[in-house]
């Protein structure tokens, strides 16, 4: 009697149980979510890092642009403006987005025409800046001055944003450069 009623009574009831739960698409959403979830954090992080850097490097060009006005016009030379009041210049149009710290690199230079202008990455071997022959030096009315601003942006994902890592420790190097003539000022 006993079998019987393990094999004629709960038998039915046990698949009846089994099939209602196969049946059941309560949890099928929370399961396609988890499966989709990763790559599409993946994407919505990476797409936000890469916007954040084109932020950041309009943002560095508009203070690289607004700066060496006061060198072409020549009110930086007229008010005698060091390698700091230069670099304060700068900064003064960062919006508070970016730190005016040692992370910005200037490099201002007086050249002999506009052919002589170096523009490259100053990485050295190692991936790093390598600003040992930086300067400033705005030049004087009708000089071709080539101005070269840089950052080291620190990546905030650094497992999704790899690929935008210029420089070692998941940093990206943010420059923004100006080659132009002096105006004829002074007497």
């Amino acid at each position: 009697m006993n079998m019987a009623l393990q094999h004629g009574i709960f038998a039915p009831r046990l698949r009846a149980k089994l099939e209602r739960w196969c049946q059941d698409r309560r949890g099928a959403t929370a399961v396609e979510f988890a499966i989709v979830a990763a790559p599409f954090f993946f994407l919505i992080f990476g797409l936000m890092e890469v916007c954040m850097v084109f932020i950041l490097s309009t943002v560095l060009e508009h203070a690289l642009g607004e700066a060496a006005r006061k060198i072409r016009t020549g009110q930086a030379q007229d008010n005698r403006f060091t390698i700091i009041e230069f670099r304060n210049e700068v900064c003064s149009n960062f919006y508070n987005m970016l730190e005016c710290d040692e992370r910005l690199y200037i490099d201002v230079r007086s050249l002999d025409n506009f052919s002589a202008a170096d523009l490259t990455s100053p990485l050295d071997g190692d991936g790093e800046i390598d600003d040992s022959d930086f300067k400033y030096d705005p030049g004087a009315a009708n000089d071709v001055v080539a101005v070269r601003v840089m950052y080291e942006w620190k990546l905030m994902t650094p497992w999704v944003s790899a690929p935008l890592s210029t420089l070692p420790n998941n940093r990206h190097l943010l420059q923004a450069n100006a080659v132009f003539r002096n105006e004829p000022f002074g007497d």
